[in-house]
């Protein structure tokens, strides 16, 4: 983009984002004392609050919507900023989180002040989309592929389209800047100054949202999975760089170097034989039922695409690919099927929305295009995107959304080697205007890296505490079965 493009882009995205801020300035908490239990049946006395925004603070005549969160207050004597957990995904809830795995990092991080487990607009307690499925189906007689399954996805979002607009619903407002506004809204009903933000993967792209639309208010930033701006659609080139980076780890242990010497051409050759003769499975479901299904290459890149956000269920994909040359697809079939084909087309609205809206460049676009055509995975990671822009009538934030972030805020990043989502290159990308950042580079590190080790935990409450922290950190290396 040229700059006089860039400026005008900015220029509207600005006067656009102030034109919509229509919220009322009242906004009120009502709290209420609650007894949170983690998964782990550790019980804790928190707060439970809720406050209401506008669905849509474009549309002067929005109903308000519900944001709910559970608040754990500090132990400390003198605490600072309140800390707001933003949950991944899009779609994560917040709330779900602090009582799975993470739950001893929200409660040591009440040391710096209050804990925040928030549940964004369209997720979890703050979700008042109601489910959409549809009438549509993936066949199980032949393999999937992007030429029939767009169509099908994309019939199946009209339909979803029309049901929530006889519902109510303005999917319009579930964008990554609305939702950045509401914690803004978050903070203000707090009356606090400034907030602190720790998140991960889509919570990181939620960040740099935030950053733009509340400047001067946040305190410190903790993240993980970097998502930029402009990275909702991920470059298929630095998935081919994450399987190098996989290969040395298999390299690193005699047995599994001997086993599986590329992994790429393993996959490359199994890919080329299901392109040409897909193999027909039958196989029992959960229910006891019997299914038979065709599998080809696409499921074969989907199996990749879910295996690889952390290295142990990375770990076990050479061997599945080691299975599927052999012509053994039975680890494969039911995934796919439960995932896949099982059910007809379903949507939740908020996660499909805020991709979208995000939307990629046409820059990238054409990278991701041409990438696509020779890359291990082709298009499938980002499945079903960049296909779906312009679904559910829905139009993307622009490229003044998507400009890089500027800021001197405090904050530290943790990327994992073996994060097979969100990569070591796009992190370094999108944290290019950030001039006070404490970057840690986690070797054998995945994607879903706060509580991978006792190590992380260290690294973030020694950053919490203003000390300073590893450039470097490495941990055991996964192993692979052969």
């Amino acid at each position: 983009m040229s700059a006089i493009k860039s400026a005008i882009a900015l220029f509207v995205f600005v006067c656009l984002a102030a034109f919509a801020r229509n919220e009322p300035q009242d906004t009120e908490i009502i709290f209420e004392p609650y007894q949170f239990e983690a998964n782990d049946g550790t019980a804790v006395d928190a707060e439970r609050g809720v406050f209401k925004v506008p669905e849509n603070r474009a549309n002067p005549d929005a109903r308000l919507i519900e944001l709910h969160f559970v608040r754990f207050k500090s132990t400390s004597d003198n605490p600072g900023a309140p800390i707001v957990y933003l949950a991944g995904g899009p779609g994560g809830s917040g709330v779900g989180t602090a009582r799975g795995r993470r739950f001893p990092l929200f409660m040591a991080m009440r040391e710096f002040g209050d804990v925040i487990a928030f549940d964004q607009r369209g997720t979890g307690w703050s979700n008042a989309i109601p489910h959409c499925e549809t009438k549509h189906t993936f066949p199980l007689d032949e393999p999937l592929s992007m030429e029939k399954s767009i169509p099908i996805l994309r019939a199946a979002s009209a339909e979803c389209a029309e049901f929530w607009n006889r519902e109510g619903i303005d999917l319009a407002g579930y964008n990554t800047m609305e939702n950045a506004r509401d914690i803004d809204s978050l903070r203000q009903a707090l009356g606090v100054e400034k907030i602190t933000l720790w998140g991960i993967s889509y919570g990181s792209h939620l960040a740099f949202a935030a950053l733009k639309a509340m400047p001067g208010k946040i305190d410190r930033i903790v993240l993980a999975g970097i998502e930029g701006l402009d990275a909702t659609v991920k470059l298929p080139a630095h998935t081919d760089h994450y399987f190098a980076r996989l290969q040395t780890a298999i390299n690193a242990d005699s047995g599994s170097a001997a086993a599986y010497p590329d992994l790429a051409g393993l996959m490359r050759r199994v890919h080329a034989r299901l392109d040409a003769e897909p193999l027909e499975i039958t196989f029992t479901d959960r229910s006891g039922e019997s299914v038979t299904m065709t599998i080809g290459k696409t499921e074969m890149q989907m199996i990749a695409s879910f295996s690889i956000a952390d290295p142990a269920s990375a770990a076990r994909l050479p061997a599945i690919y080691a299975m599927a040359e052999a012509g053994d697809v039975s680890r494969v079939a039911p995934v796919i099927y439960q995932n896949l084909r099982r059910d007809p087309v379903s949507f939740r609205g908020m996660p499909e929305a805020m991709d979208i809206m995000s939307g990629i460049s046409d820059d990238r676009l054409t990278v991701v295009r041409k990438q696509s055509q020779t890359s291990l995975l082709g298009d499938v990671l980002n499945f079903p995107m960049p296909h779906l822009m312009g679904a559910f009538g829905l139009k993307d934030l622009g490229d003044g959304f998507r400009m890089p972030v500027k800021t001197d805020v405090p904050t530290l990043v943790l990327t994992g080697t073996l994060d097979g989502r969100t990569y070591p290159e796009g992190a370094a990308e999108a944290l290019q205007g950030f001039s006070n950042v404490s970057r840690v580079i986690i070797e054998n590190g995945g994607h879903n890296v706060f509580m991978q080790a006792p190590e992380i935990t260290d690294i973030i409450l020694r950053f919490m505490r203003g000390e300073s922290v590893p450039e470097f950190v490495m941990l055991e290396r996964p192993v692979f079965p052969y």
